[in-house]
């Protein structure tokens, strides 16, 4: 087993994104991740002993732009010599932070690295930073870049699933996330000394299948699927589109921060690591499919030892209904296990601090339970797909 271990994890609430302002809207993203900082040396982290920090952004620019790990540090009031770095590889980037740490400190180039995320989704919008892929035609025709929404759609045609279950499925998140216990590593934000958000956002109560069946698709008449067609030739499209606005991950703002350490930093921090970090992946299939997250928790499963047989809870994010669903039937997953809490659907998806986020929630459930493993796993555009297995530690 790899010698990389959590030894804590915990993430801001999830706040929803509003036309009008969302909850955080006025918060700077280094100011969120900063805040996690801040609530890491309460809980007794000496910054001392961290040698790094590791963010994953996906829009990294703006003010998410330069290096943020070190501004929020700085911010924090951490140690000077405590560097920070950014990752970002789309949805993938905080998993991929997390990832990078873990392989750092088990081959001994590091003891202890805070890793996760941050996404202010309020302040710099998705695709900002207007990437080639996105803005240039030429690339885009030799890639065959679409929207991930298009992507989603073309992935539940291909897999035969339906209108209904993909609206089925996005019900079910909210009822679950509306029933989801709080949770002491979910970090309360203070503003002047008034609690603006002490627990996630967006879940609701009153969703229900007859609401959600007579929402609009939103990609069903995008003008990439003529893209799609010459990149994939016989793909289906699904005429009136399958998925709309439930079925969509929601925006959203947050941040997740998680101390990796080797066993060394068990003297270092004076403390028992929590969980092993014991199989990690990344991978890629052929855009513009989302495909990738089976492929990627099949090799970070085997290169854990562990099989699906021995999961006792799966995190799957909800890049659209149709990605937890695909990863349950590949898989042949007990549905029960996956996403218990409910998901990107009902509370959002702040990219980059997702990684983060779907960890600290593995964690909790895994503690509840008195299960031992968890995969967490994500998809993300241009055919990208993450996952890490878990193994929680008496």
């Amino acid at each position: 087993m790899p010698d990389a271990y959590l030894y804590d994890a915990i993430r801001l609430p999830r706040a929803r994104v509003r036309r009008t302002g969302g909850t955080f809207a006025e918060i700077p993203p280094y100011e969120l991740f900063g805040h996690l900082l801040v609530a890491l040396e309460t809980r007794s982290l000496s910054p001392d002993s961290v040698d790094d920090i590791l963010v994953g952004i996906s829009t990294t620019v703006g003010e998410q732009g330069g290096n943020l790990a070190r501004a929020a540090a700085l911010w924090a009031g951490w140690p000077d010599r405590v560097p920070g770095g950014v990752v970002s590889r789309l949805c993938c980037s905080g998993l991929d932070a997390i990832e990078s740490a873990a392989a750092r400190v088990a081959a001994g180039y590091a003891d202890v690295i805070v890793a996760g995320g941050v996404e202010s989704m309020s302040r710099v919008p998705m695709l900002s930073d207007q990437p080639a892929i996105a803005t240039d035609t030429d690339l885009g025709e030799r890639t065959g870049f679409v929207t991930i929404g298009v992507s989603a759609d073309l992935t539940a045609a291909a897999h035969g699933i339906t209108r209904a279950e993909l609206d089925a499925y996005a019900v079910r998140s909210h009822q679950r996330a509306t029933a989801a216990p709080s949770s002491d590593s979910v970090i309360p934000v203070r503003k002047g000394g008034t609690v603006l958000l002490d627990r996630d956002e967006g879940a609701r109560a009153d969703a229900d299948n007859d609401a959600f069946a007579a929402l609009p698709a939103l990609f069903g008449d995008d003008p990439a699927w003529a893209r799609v067609a010459r990149r994939l030739p016989g793909s289906p499209r699904p005429v009136d589109g399958l998925h709309t606005i439930a079925t969509a991950p929601q925006l959203a703002d947050g941040a997740s921060a998680l101390v990796v350490g080797n066993r060394r930093a068990e003297q270092l921090l004076g403390r028992p690591p929590i969980a092993a970090i014991a199989g990690t992946a990344q991978t890629a299939v052929r855009s513009p499919l989302l495909t990738a997250p089976a492929t990627a928790a099949r090799m970070a499963l085997d290169r854990a030892g562990v099989t699906v047989a021995d999961l006792h809870l799966v995190e799957a994010n909800e890049s659209f209904a149709v990605t937890p669903i695909l990863l349950t039937r590949e898989l042949a997953l007990d549905e029960r296990l996956v996403n218990p809490s409910g998901g990107a659907l009902a509370v959002g998806h702040p990219l980059g601090a997702t990684g983060g986020n779907l960890i600290v929630q593995a964690l909790d459930a895994l503690t509840r339970t008195g299960g031992e493993h968890a995969l967490v796993t994500i998809p993300a555009a241009l055919g990208l797909g993450s996952a890490v297995v878990l193994r929680r530690l008496n």
